[in-house]
């Protein structure tokens, strides 16, 4: 819990910081690469969490893989070097994204789909989206062929489930009654 109140107070200083120099936009991309990095390469991960290799070690290799971001953001790696915190790099990145879209008035629309979603499977979502919300929408693609066909969409604390297996869930529901 408490790497989760520091990475928090990390995000939000990076992203003063950034908006204070009118990059928040381009250290928000960073911050989702990093995020996505983190997440996808295990080995990476592993690296970043073992408390046996140096931080200096550290250091190095997160500018190398990460040698194209921002200097805001460069600036944070060097920070975390000096207080030996590359640990909750992952977290700072997930909670500086959460920061920046609440400050931009954007919502994060979680949408669960049978298949990858297509231009008009989308099309459909963002119309359902716009009865919704009325904020700045950001699609989260998740595939769950359990669902048949359809869509489950998830903003915030509302859901909307136009999937054939809740219209089927429905059919039994009313046929048992």
């Amino acid at each position: 819990m408490a790497s989760t109140r520091a990475a928090i107070r990390y995000a939000t200083a990076i992203l003063d910081l950034s908006n204070s120099k009118g990059v928040s936009e381009a250290v928000n991309n960073d911050m989702k690469s990093i995020a996505s990095t983190i997440k996808g390469n295990e080995e990476l991960n592993t690296f970043i969490q073992n408390p046996t290799i140096k931080v200096e070690v550290k250091e190095k290799a997160l500018l190398e893989v990460f040698a194209t971001v921002d200097n805001v953001t460069k600036g944070l790696l060097h920070l975390l070097f000096e207080n030996k915190r590359f640990e909750i790099l992952d977290v700072i990145a997930a909670e500086y994204s959460k920061l920046f879209d609440i400050k931009n008035n954007v919502e994060v629309a979680k949408v669960t789909t049978a298949v990858a979603m297509d231009a008009a499977l989308e099309a459909k979502v963002l119309a359902k989206i716009a009865t919704l919300s009325d904020k700045k929408i950001t699609i989260v693609n998740t595939v769950d062929p359990s669902i048949i066909g359809g869509f489950i969409l998830r903003i915030g604390d509302q859901q909307y489930n136009a999937s054939v297996a809740n219209r089927l869930q429905i059919l039994k529901r009313e046929l048992s009654n």
